[in-house]
Order: C-alpha cells, then structure tokens, then sequence
C-alpha cells in the first residue's frame, strides 16, 4: 500500500509539470494516490502501517506519509548514497 500510494504521488506531481504519456501501472498509482482521501491514514491502517505502530514507530508512518517535505533526493552511487550523482560517495564506516 505505502509503495503504491508513494510512487502515485510521485507520478501525480510529474503529471502536474507535464511528464507523460503514462504507462497503465502509472496511470493507476497516480488514480490511487489522488483517489485516497487520507493517505496518511490509509498507510496507517495497512498491514505495514499496523505492524509499525504496533512496534512503537507510529511517527514514522506518519513521517513517511508527508508530502514536500524534502528538495533532496538521495542518489546511490556505488553503494552510499549522495545528494546528487556529482556528490563524491562517503566512505562506508
């Protein structure tokens, strides 16, 4: 459900700045996503949603349910992750 509903997110805001054409499974996360009226409480009533809050970590799901809430996305080149593809990677610790 949180894949589904984030990854429709994503593809609603591309939508919005004129990507396209969707592809059928784009369409459909992108008709899920804009078609839940709370999203934040469907992910929290999923199975994931449950097993997290059940475990203590309901702000997370709260948390991974925000939207615009970063201008960053994280790139993973050679297995860390920078703030651009030009970013040198960290060394593993």
């Amino acid at each position: 459900m949180e894949d589904l509903l984030g990854a429709g997110a994503i593809i609603a805001e591309l939508g919005s700045q004129g990507v396209g054409p969707l592809s059928p499974e784009a369409a459909a996360a992108r008709a899920c996503f804009t078609q839940t009226s709370d999203v934040s409480a469907a992910v929290a009533a999923c199975s994931s949603g449950i097993e997290l809050t059940r475990s203590g970590f309901a702000d997370d799901v709260a948390v991974a349910t925000e939207l615009d809430a970063s201008t960053i996305v994280p790139v993973l080149t050679d297995g860390a992750f920078s703030h651009s593809a030009n970013a040198a990677p960290q060394p593993n610790l």
